[in-house]
């Protein structure tokens, strides 16, 4: 018989024939090649392989009745990333951990909830790096992505008919920090220019650190940033280098 998955049936027939056949709903579970469509991304692989984690989201997609849609060859179609279903896939079918891609992969991993993937790829320098002691630090930063967003739209406000714009951002890692460049802070105010505001925080790591933390994160959402101290103006009573960064935005 041939397999279902690699026959031309419309979907509208196969529900008909699943509704009006039960046998058919039976043949169809037990059939061991399935097509799939994967975010445009084509693959071929067996049910078995696709349950091979029956507490996954992935198996319960092919568990019972079909909860996918399917595509006009009649592939079920999965709205995810096709380029990293590879590696998801290659690991079903081998237990092999990818090398590559690794956080996109840990992201599809969570998507399809493959406990035993998941804890591999946790264990990974990048995601452990990630998870472990970049994600812990910046949780001990108060409202750090709060201020990462209020970056961007003061940014974003400043760009117009602008290729750059600038956004004074002041670090500091303990409370006496904190006091010493109050005075400072409430020049800016009183000048009408905005300031963010990062810290203080009880971390190792140092404002070097948190520099290098907020580009990346920045840039993680698609935006061109470069940032250097903050070049005081005549007559600003403070040593703006040792707490005063101005990050740069370039739009085109």
């Amino acid at each position: 018989m041939l397999s279902f998955f690699t026959t031309k049936i419309s979907p509208r027939k196969i529900l008909m024939k699943c509704y009006l056949c039960p046998r058919f709903f039976l043949w169809l579970l037990l059939s061991p090649i399935v097509e799939l469509n994967v975010g445009g991304e084509m693959y071929t692989t067996t049910l078995s392989t696709l349950k091979k984690h029956p507490g996954s989201k992935l198996a319960e997609m092919f568990t019972g009745q079909p909860k996918l849609r399917t595509d006009s060859e009649g592939r079920f179609f999965i709205d995810r990333p096709g380029t990293y279903f590879k590696y998801i896939l290659e690991y079903l079918r081998s237990n092999q951990v990818p090398t590559q891609c690794i956080q996109d992969v840990y992201r599809e991993a969570l998507f399809y909830n493959i406990e035993p993937l998941i804890k591999q790829l946790e264990d990974s320098p990048q995601i452990f790096g990630e998870l472990v002691a970049r994600k812990q630090f910046l949780a001990r930063v108060p409202s750090y992505s709060e201020n990462i967003e209020l970056m961007i739209r003061i940014a974003r406000a400043e760009a117009v008919a602008s290729r750059q714009s600038s956004v004074i951002v002041c670090v500091v890692r303990t409370e006496e920090d904190a006091a010493r460049c109050q005075d400072a802070l409430n020049s800016l105010d009183m000048d009408k220019k905005s300031v963010v505001k990062f810290g203080p925080w009880k971390a190792t790591p140092s404002i070097s650190d948190l520099l290098d933390c907020i580009q990346m994160d920045v840039e993680a959402k698609g935006y061109k940033i470069s940032f250097q101290p903050h070049v005081a103006e005549k007559g600003f009573r403070f040593k703006s280098y040792d707490f005063f960064y101005k990050f740069m935005f370039t739009w085109w």
